[in-house]
């Protein structure tokens, strides 16, 4: 009996004091973090369904204040809302089929070393991470070649991420060799290698990149300020900017307006915000592994 506690005790690893206090701090070091990325999020939960007058005195903190739904009504019942919604919805998932393919074709071409050149173009991609054209240069070329108020001028200029691109060879270069010479002799080319061996390896790095891509098409709104005049096919982001600015729109209103504003504006925000959001858990067990791509050497 006692030789079984002896054992029992010699098995367990022991715990420095210095490990101990550095679990500790970093416990409550992340524990503070997580409290100051929740609390925004959490108040314009709470200030999207309190009466504007709470929000304006500053009663709103975590809870809702009289609470009701007047400004989600307000805020369904704005056409250009749906529509702005629904162009996000094509800019995101359309942007982010474009991005994965070109990503995974130019990652896949720059990961084989029988290329020729392989080593120059993976050169001239990395330049790019780091000179570009510049913004009046870039807005030239979108227009000369005529995509100007078109979807394609928020989808194509920046259709490839060098970044994303050289994570992504980078995680083909770690897959087995064996693995392809082996589907090369069962008889595939390099598009059944890649399409049947290769992605579906890849998946937790294809879902980490594509969330990438994903959350940049959902939150961006420059591209939209300088290519698009036409508020049909304004993404979500623009509708949420001018929403935001209601209260220098509605100055000259009744105060009743202005004040409806501060409740519409968090609203507004977190119908933006819930997608994004709800998608996250379901992705987010990827990142993980998919984070990591490269950082171990074999």
């Amino acid at each position: 009996m006692t030789a079984g506690i002896v054992s029992r005790r010699s098995n367990r690893i022991s715990v420095s004091r210095s490990r101990k206090v550095f679990l500790a701090v970093n416990t409550v070091v992340l524990l503070l973090l997580c409290a100051a990325m929740l609390y925004p999020v959490i108040f314009v939960a709470a200030a999207s369904f309190s009466e504007e007058t709470a929000i304006l005195k500053g009663e709103v903190s975590l809870f809702p204040v009289r609470a009701h739904v007047k400004a989600y009504e307000k805020v369904f019942h704005y056409p250009l809302l749906w529509r702005s919604y629904g162009n996000t919805l094509l800019y995101t998932g359309l942007g982010t089929l474009i991005n994965l393919v070109l990503t995974v074709c130019g990652a896949w071409a720059l990961s084989q070393k029988k290329m020729v050149g392989r080593r120059v173009l993976t050169l001239l991609c990395t330049f790019t991470m780091f000179f570009n054209g510049g913004m009046i240069p870039t807005f030239l070329v979108v227009k000369e070649l005529k995509l100007l108020n078109t979807i394609w001028a928020i989808l194509l200029p920046g259709a490839v991420s060098t970044y994303n691109m050289i994570l992504m060879r980078t995680f083909f270069l770690a897959i087995p060799q064996s693995l392809v010479e082996s589907a090369e002799l069962d008889g595939c080319n390099d598009f059944g290698v890649l399409f049947r061996i290769v992605l579906p390896l890849s998946l937790a790095s294809l879902m980490t990149i594509g969330m990438f891509y994903a959350v940049a098409h959902w939150n961006s709104y420059f591209s939209a300020v300088l290519y698009l005049s036409k508020p049909e096919l304004y993404p979500l982001q623009i509708i949420l900017r001018q929403v935001v600015l209601m209260n220098e729109i509605v100055e000259n209103a009744s105060s009743t307006e202005n004040v409806m504003a501060e409740g519409i504006k968090y609203a507004t925000i977190m119908v933006a915000m819930l997608p994004m959001l709800c998608i996250y858990p379901f992705v987010q067990r990827y990142f993980v592994k998919g984070v990591m791509i490269g950082s171990v050497k074999e």
